[in-house]
């Protein structure tokens, strides 16, 4: 999630490079022939020089030069390489101060960069191009290296730093290693889940949990004539800032909290003889309930606990999930109404697909970004703290917080003398000097109630915001659709039951497209696709190469087709990367009819690790 500390590109710029070096038969450094500038979101920009001005490229060149400096060029900042000296180069800067280098003869010294945990290549005779980039203070250089020795790590005192991109293969290897699926047969209208999560921050500040809880046959409401019971099953994405122990925190406890809520309200429908299930709002309210207690708990109840033990200890442990903070996105499914309830609680997404007439899937989004970018929520907000023209600025509570709605983030709920005494005893923030009516920041939660059509075979979409900063709700559930297409083609693709096969081949992607000056109802866009300027149709940018469909769609969402896009976005280590992606949380939940063996089964051939993974119920 982009947050202020987070360094956003908003624009930027190609401006031609002169004096590059070339490569040669010694293995220099061949630079592409443009150079990426970038600007801080938070400064003023740099006036652009005439001479660069005049040379503006066009929308069409900006594609090409993109891909080739750009794309290939995001994976220099995890480590700083330099090669022993024969023969000096110059490179220009986009400051145009030229920087010496000089022609490259490798060390025969193990390798130490990021991708030593791969498989690397075994070394032949031949000499092998490798791409890598050359990487400065604000700009990027594309370059490759012949030769098939490895890379010394070293450091110089230019400040460029060089790293070897992440071959095809252990690409493929990254994106899988955290992916899970699941084959349900419990024969409730669900059919499979699979979830997939690619870190960018270090720890990883995403997190993830799913459970199913069988109800007795009271408890259900189920009528003389149903003698099963029925299910809850629940989804939860997590998307944590200012660190991971919130959301943690929240993969531990949340579906408990709101279980425990609805447990109560079925029970209280059960006293009435008339009521077959709870209302929809007492639902939507026991949800709710169990979400603003588990706040109260991470950043009140904390403090009393903390003052009352007076220790630094005690109060590390309790604050943690407190200083820091956490969207929250959790999934509820009644089995037995067919009902499905997504609370939203910050601005992580969910978007249901359904397939039309027309034999195209339609995106429905069942929650709306909350966030002070989102009028609603500004307005909101103004209500709350009326005469406060600061309590949004810049589209943040305050010009800091960029979601209105959160678990943690104390700072924006205490009050000042209650941070002041923190901080003084124990630890913690100083608090915004506009800090007035504390508190700005809400975890209650806004929650939709849709009816699932499980013999239609709908899908739902969870996932934190990077990865709708990437793709539309459209482009998500076309790519989910159009890899349901090519299960169906696929003898060996295994979806738990025979309903992936009803679909026929579509051209592109089996998505309806939205009219563009339909209103996105406060969502925010694909910024990285403005800023990145990636356009082209479905057939230049999407494959479809792998089993997860989580997988899938992280692939796509990190350049699909465009491998060097890949390659560079998965070599970026962090905290590096963060400037470029966020943490991606991605869950795709399949409906349908499945058989009723009771199981719930670990989907071998979509999951990183099956003899780590246990199926979960």
């Amino acid at each position: 999630m982009r947050r202020a500390a987070v360094i956003s590109f908003r624009t930027a710029r190609l401006t031609p490079l002169r004096n590059i070096a070339l490569r040669n038969s010694r293995g220099v450094f061949q630079s592409s022939n443009y150079v990426l500038g970038r600007r801080q979101s938070s400064g003023p920009s740099k006036p652009t020089p005439k001479t660069l001005s005049a040379s503006k490229p066009t929308p069409s060149m900006y594609i090409r030069r993109f891909s080739l400096a750009f794309v290939s060029g995001l994976v220099g900042y995890s480590a700083w390489y330099t090669y022993k000296a024969q023969n000096t180069e110059s490179i220009a800067y986009g400051n145009s101060n030229s920087i010496s280098t000089t022609s490259i003869q490798q060390s025969k010294a193990p390798s130490t960069s990021l991708t030593s945990s791969f498989p690397q290549p075994a070394e032949t005779t031949e000499a092998v191009e490798r791409k890598a980039v050359i990487i400065g203070a604000d700009n990027l250089y594309t370059g490759a290296i012949s030769g098939n020795e490895p890379i010394t790590k070293d450091t110089d005192e230019s400040g460029r730093k060089v790293l070897e991109m992440l071959s095809p293969d252990q690409v493929s290897q990254k994106l899988r290693r955290n992916e899970e699926s699941y084959l349900i047969g419990r024969g409730k209208g669900v059919v499979r889940y699979d979830v997939v999560q690619m870190p960018s921050n270090d720890p990883i500040e995403d997190d993830h949990s799913e459970k199913i809880i069988e109800l007795p046959q009271a408890l259900g409401n189920a009528t003389a004539a149903q003698t099963t019971s029925s299910d809850w099953m629940f989804w939860g994405v997590f998307d944590g800032h200012s660190g991971w122990t919130t959301s943690a925190k929240l993969r531990q406890v949340l579906i408990n909290f709101v279980a425990r809520e609805l447990n109560s309200t079925y029970k209280a429908a059960l006293v009435n003889p008339e009521d077959s299930t709870p209302s929809n709002d007492a639902v939507e309210a026991a949800i709710k309930t169990g979400f603003t207690r588990l706040d109260n708990e991470i950043v009140h109840e904390s403090v009393e606990k903390v003052l009352k033990a007076k220790s630094k200890p005690v109060a590390a442990e309790l604050l943690a999930p407190a200083l820091s903070g956490s969207c929250a996105l959790l999934s509820f499914y009644d089995s037995n109404t067919k009902l499905l309830r997504v609370a939203c609680t910050g601005d992580s997404r969910a978007v249901l697909g359904r397939r039309g007439d027309s034999g195209k899937w339609a995106a429905t989004p069942l929650s709306v970004d909350q966030t002070g970018g989102n009028p609603d929520e500004e307005s909101r907000m103004r209500k709350l703290h009326p005469g406060e023209d600061h309590v949004i600025r810049n589209g943040r509570v305050l010009g800091g917080l960029e979601p209105t709605r959160a678990f943690g983030d104390a700072t924006y709920k205490w009050t000042r003398e209650v941070s002041e005494r923190l901080k003084q005893s124990f630890f913690g923030r100083t608090p915004s000097n506009l800090l007035r009516t504390p508190p700005y920041v809400t975890a209650e939660p806004v929650v939709t109630t849709t009816k699932i059509q499980p013999e239609k075979g709908d899908f739902v979409v969870m996932a934190t915001d990077g990865l709708w900063e990437m793709l539309t709700n459209e482009e998500v559930v076309g790519l989910v659709g159009q890899w349901i297409e090519k299960q169906s083609s696929d003898t060996n693709g295994n979806l738990a039951s025979s309903w992936a096969k009803m679909f026929t081949q579509q051209k592109g992607l089996p998505v309806e497209q939205i009219k563009a000056k339909q209103e996105k109802g406060g969502q925010k866009q694909p910024i990285r696709q403005q800023q990145w300027g990636v356009k082209g149709g479905e057939k230049e940018r999407f494959v479809v190469e792998d089993k997860n469909v989580a997988t899938h769609l992280v692939r796509n969402a990190l350049g699909g087709k465009d491998t060097d896009m890949v390659r560079a976005l998965l070599t970026l280590p962090a905290p590096y990367s963060r400037r470029y992606r966020d943490d991606l949380t991605v869950e795709v939940i399949f409906f349908g009819n499945s058989d009723k063996s009771g199981d719930v089964v670990v989907n071998k051939e979509a999951s990183a690790s099956a003899k780590e993974i246990k199926a979960k119920l």
